[in-house]
């Protein structure tokens, strides 16, 4: 049986441009000198076998192919916020403070409206309220300051809108009702609420734009019992 002829190994020609491709890659890698490269070089283009190319490179590492770059991964998908979208007021529509009074009456804030960047309210046997449901907040916080005295001050906002509530209570109260929301996005709007309360109060509840107080109150009931429901299945048997 007749053997096969062996392969023709490269070229001279093939095996000089090898050489000086490694030279240069390990010059490039600081793996040569100045000096040492110019002298390797200039012996490879002057050599006439194979043996003196293979001393010009014995010495050195094979140099390691690049890394593929990987493929650029799509981008994920926009989860969508389970909070309805709030509306934001132009720089020019807000006033930077605004003071309201209910001596013995009332002051209410309902529907598109834009509050100021800081609202102060003095209320005297009265009330006032504050729907910021389909308000247009101002970028940034927007501060509520109430000073109430034998009177009281609601404070309604949307799901999506956190609050920081705050203040001193003399035989009265500062109440946050249920449906506070957690989990907002870091750029969520703020309402922030302080101020002095004497023999009244001031009370701060989440509801839907158009949800009455006994709906918010049915809604937020269900949310529980459905909240329980799933913990009792999450359960081991």
């Amino acid at each position: 049986m007749s053997s096969k002829p062996p392969l023709p190994g490269p070229t001279l020609a093939e095996k000089r441009e090898k050489t000086i491709q490694l030279l240069i890659d390990s010059f490039a890698s600081d793996r040569l000198s100045v000096e040492d490269f110019e002298t390797r070089l200039d012996q490879a283009h002057r050599a006439l076998d194979a043996g003196t190319l293979d001393s010009l490179i014995r010495d050195l590492p094979a140099i390691a192919a690049p890394a593929p770059v990987p493929a650029p991964q799509a981008a994920p998908a926009p989860v969508a916020s389970p909070y309805p979208q709030v509306a934001r007021a132009r720089p020019d529509e807000v006033r930077e403070r605004q003071v309201l009074a209910a001596i013995m009456g009332g002051v209410d804030r309902k529907g598109p409206w834009v509050p100021a960047q800081k609202t102060i309210i003095f209320a005297l046997m009265g009330g006032a309220v504050f729907d910021f449901r389909e308000a247009r907040l101002p970028q940034g916080v927007t501060e509520v300051e109430i000073y109430a005295m034998m009177g009281g001050v609601e404070i309604i906002v949307p799901p999506g809108v956190a609050v920081d509530s705050s203040g001193i209570a003399i035989m009265g109260a500062f109440e946050d009702g249920p449906g506070r929301t957690a989990g907002l996005p870091p750029d969520a709007p703020i309402v922030r609420v302080g101020g002095l309360v004497i023999m009244g109060g001031v009370d701060v509840t989440v509801r839907l734009p158009g949800e009455t107080a006994g709906d918010a109150k049915r809604r937020h009931r269900e949310e529980r019992k459905q909240l329980k429901r799933n913990r009792t299945r999450q359960l081991p048997p």
